[in-house]
């Protein structure tokens, strides 16, 4: 067999230079490895967009080359991207137990994914996949079974630690692998992958084990009835409510579709283990309850619009509604960008006359991610020779890049990526190179990736000016007249009832621009319509300073 000379590609096509839609491609020779795919939830200006997933087009095109998907846990920026992609793909994927529990739930709401393509794996049991020698090792993370893995390749070892946090005393008791690390760093580790979420934050992160504190804290204390929104998939957190519920003598009642799914996946495979049988209850069994004997666990902790807790506060919820005297605990961070629906959701809470619990009153919410002295540790255990950060925006790549000057690398030791950075590894050498197609890919209701850019700017021109519809009626035969209108239809642009003299201006400025058209021998609707856009836009900026978007209709009778 020819000795392999070739150089190993790393590319990000998702969850650099931003948080989410966490996708990574290893690609070495004919072989490619990819780990994860996840969603990134809409920012502001993506107006009714539902979810954000990585652009494949790269993989697409290699789909053959492609050996295997890996998945680090069972978050949906890791995960959520999956019922998308899997499928224009058709690979075998990678994870453990409680992680394609999640995934298998996820395909369910969609399609089905072939069970022979699906493998369970297990932390310390290398997978031979093309050119790689793929093994999970395990972490610490906000989720049970979270996993990092090495990648041993031709040119060398890489390892990716996922997402992860050094927690001495997690709630499942499965410590994060921090001798292999060392085992590995001993041997020798050409580059790692590591999560730089946390970076600019100094000291370690605490420990999951003191929400559980809190919670119980504020559980004992509660009078009403208490409504906990956290991610769904935070099993642990979840864990810790309901055996504090169970200690003071309220059942549990779980609400939103992905809360119910997690809490139902969760427990067939044990990672959740319910202290009493009966200690759930259905929410249509809460109105027969009394209040000061219930806990609700509940989706919506960042404030989305048809998320339950968000239906519970405005009153709108059909089985439960949140009540003068419930305590509410948000036992979650808002991710940036949703700090704004999160406080008009505890605006709505206060308003009722609810006790509104956050992490800034008490501990019930610590990241999942490493601070600075964890990520110190992981790199001085793992000795690589390079560094990239992942899993985070340029500013938190940047924090990396500085605790790992601190640590004696130098800058070009440290890869700042973006997405489609193609970073080049050879045995002693690390460099950039050409970069591949990446972005986003949107998905609408049903449609995946049908809106782009233009239709964005139209939807972005519809909210700020609206739009005007002019209907106008034209003979078929010479000579060429206007039958009736021109009408004039505007939604969100102008109450046109009370806009007489702006109506009458607009009317004289189309039939102005027909007359001029109808008098040549034949009649152009494509010139006609974009002469009318053109004259009635430039009249309704000079009386408005508005830009809305005009659709002529022209009809012949």
């Amino acid at each position: 067999m020819p000795k392999k000379t070739s150089k190993l590609s790393i590319i990000p096509l998702g969850g650099t230079g931003e948080i989410g839609k966490n996708l990574l491609v290893f690609e070495y020779e004919d072989s490619i490895v990819v780990i994860d795919g996840g969603v990134k939830f809409p920012e502001d200006e993506l107006l009714g967009i539902d979810l954000v997933i990585p652009d494949i087009s790269y993989l697409e095109k290699k789909r053959d080359r492609i050996k295997g998907l890996f998945i680090t846990h069972g978050h949906e920026d890791h995960i959520g991207g999956l019922p998308f992609i899997l499928p224009k793909l058709n690979i075998p994927i990678y994870g453990t137990k409680l992680t394609l529990g999640l995934v298998q739930a996820k395909f369910q709401e969609r399609t089905a994914y072939p069970e022979s393509l699906i493998h369970v794996l297990e932390p310390g049991k290398p997978v031979r996949v093309g050119d790689f020698e793929v093994e999970a090792f395990r972490v610490t993370h906000s989720i049970p079974d979270a996993v990092g893995y090495s990648l041993l390749t031709p040119v060398g070892r890489v390892v990716y630690t996922g997402d992860f946090k050094v927690d001495y005393t997690p709630i499942d008791g499965q410590n994060m692998e921090l001798g292999k690390l060392a085992a590995w760093g001993q041997e020798g580790i050409l580059a790692l992958l590591c999560d730089s979420t946390n970076a600019e934050r100094p000291g370690v992160t605490i420990s999951e084990m003191a929400v559980g504190k809190t919670l119980r804290e504020w559980i004992e204390r509660a009078e009403g009835k208490i409504i906990m929104a956290s991610f769904a998939s935070n099993v642990h957190r979840i864990q810790q409510a309901i055996n504090a519920a169970a200690d003071v003598g309220r059942k549990v009642c779980v609400v939103g579709r992905s809360m119910e799914n997690v809490v139902r996946t969760a427990t067939e495979l044990g990672y959740l283990r319910l202290p009493e049988d009966d200690i759930l209850v259905a929410s249509s069994e809460v109105g027969n309850m009394a209040p000061e004997k219930l806990l609700v666990l509940t989706t919506g902790s960042q404030g989305e619009p048809l998320a339950a807790l968000t239906r519970m506060a405005t009153q709108s919820h059909r089985q439960i509604n949140v009540l003068p005297g419930d305590m509410v605990i948000m036992a979650a961070t808002p991710i940036p960008g949703n700090e704004k629906l999160v406080n008009k959701t505890i605006n709505h809470l206060y308003q009722i006359g609810a006790e509104v619990v956050t992490k800034e009153m008490g501990q019930v919410h610590v990241s999942g991610h490493a601070n600075q002295e964890e990520i110190k540790l992981v790199i001085r255990l793992a000795r690589p020779r390079f560094l990239i950060p992942h899993h985070g925006e340029i500013r938190h790549q940047v924090g990396f890049r500085r605790i790992g000057n601190a640590l004696g690398y130098e800058d070009e030791d440290i890869a700042i990526t973006q997405l489609g950075s193609r970073v080049i590894l050879s045995p002693d050498r690390m460099e950039f190179g050409e970069r591949v197609e990446a972005g986003s890919v949107y998905i609408d209701g049903l449609g995946v990736g049908d809106v782009g850019y233009i239709v964005l700017k139209e939807r972005q021109q519809l909210a700020q000016d609206g739009v005007v519809i002019i209907v106008t009626a034209l003979s078929k035969t010479k000579p060429y007249r206007v039958l009736s209108g021109p009408d004039i239809i505007a939604r969100g642009f102008t109450f046109m009832k009370e806009a007489e003299t702006l109506v009458e201006g607009a009317k004289k400025e189309i039939l102005n621009t027909l007359e001029i058209q109808l008098q040549k021998d034949q009649l152009e609707w494509v010139v006609i319509k974009t002469n009318i856009r053109e004259s009635l836009g430039k009249y309704l900026w000079e009386k408005t300073r508005r830009r809305p978007i005009i659709l002529p209709v022209l009809l012949q009778l």
